[in-house]
């Protein structure tokens, strides 16, 4: 009695068990990158891939500057803004916290220097400190105001720049896809900006390398500085070397300082943000870039539930790394 007993108990027990699936892989274009996607499914006949391209499509008519009729084109060619869905009002309100917390550092209105400098949606201008003068006249964040559903600007040349948090947005929106697809242990990376959660296909927190800023626009030549054990979080890296160009042996920077309309000069090589949204990440990224890391020392480390990891070159031009207090529990020693 008591062996069939145990022998019901066992079936009962591998009954309830739940079964598990392979990790599957995912991959494609958007926003003129790739992204890529591992994630373990929940039944066997996983139909996420319609899903997510779904999602993705969603992003893109909403932030693509590349897209005639996309809700952040139709307000760039506005004279005096235009309605935009939720997806564009979501990443304006995420942009004017970001922009107060860093004193002006981040900024989705810089898209007129931006263009002018040869990094943006328009054909590069010719630089000169006239041009660049009547340019910031259309640049600062405080020149928009949204009411209800109604983006307005102040003026008709005023026109956003969503690129600098579009990726980590678009992460967002394809991570909460899954999860509402029951679906825990999942990275979603789209041009290296990284959301993850659960567990990798070891069964523990994912690793992440955070890649040793050498100039290399076409990321051939990838060296890892650091690996980061992450679950649960976002991570997004904004750095000055890949994204560039040389003319008369001089470099520049696609990091404009919405400030002084320039590309930024100075020490810091690259900025790691993580935050729990992916689309805060890399909009602390870019602001790092534009701040320095002096600055984004001070900024990140008083910020709640964000932390920062900085490249940066000393005076002997040594690459040396700092970051916040709590980022070093990341970092797989």
């Amino acid at each position: 009695m008591k062996k069939a007993l145990f022998s019901f108990c066992l079936v009962l027990l591998i009954s309830c068990t739940p079964k598990t699936h392979d990790y599957l892989k995912m991959e494609g274009m958007i926003f003129g990158t790739f992204y890529h996607i591992i994630y373990q499914p929940v039944k066997e006949n996983d139909l996420i891939n319609k899903g997510v391209a779904n999602e993705l499509s969603k992003v893109d008519w909403a932030l693509s500057t590349f897209k005639d009729t996309s809700t952040i084109s139709r307000f760039n060619v506005s004279e005096k803004g235009s309605y935009v869905d939720s997806m564009l009002k979501y990443v304006y309100q995420s942009g004017v916290e970001i922009n107060r917390n860093t004193e002006g550092a981040f900024d989705m209105t810089v898209a007129p220097l931006v263009n002018a400098w040869g990094f943006g949606f328009k054909k590069k201008d010719s630089i000169t400190s006239l041009l660049i003068d009547s340019l910031l006249m259309n640049v600062g964040m405080e020149k928009i105001q949204l009411k209800e559903n109604f983006l307005s600007k102040s003026k008709p040349g005023i026109m956003f720049d969503a690129s600098a948090i579009a990726k980590g947005y678009g992460v967002d929106v394809v991570a909460d896809y899954l999860g509402s697809q029951g679906i825990d242990n999942y990275m979603v990376e789209i041009g290296g900006e990284i959301r993850v959660h659960g567990v990798n296909n070891k069964g523990i927190a994912w690793r992440v390398g955070i890649d040793k800023p050498i100039d290399d626009r076409a990321a051939v030549n990838r060296e890892i500085q650091d690996v980061l054990s992450l679950t649960n979080v976002g991570l997004a890296t904004s750095g000055n070397y890949r994204n560039f160009y040389i003319k008369d042996g001089q470099k520049y920077a696609h990091t404009i300082d919405p400030k002084t309309g320039y590309p930024v000069q100075h020490s810091l090589l690259s900025a790691s943000i993580i935050a729990p949204e992916c689309m805060v990440a890399d909009g602390y990224a870019t602001a790092c870039m534009v701040m320095g890391v002096e600055k984004s020392m001070e900024v990140i480390s008083a910020l709640p539930g964000i932390e920062g990891y900085f490249i940066y070159v000393d005076d002997e031009g040594n690459n040396q790394v700092k970051y916040t207090e709590g980022f070093k529990d990341y970092v797989v020693k």
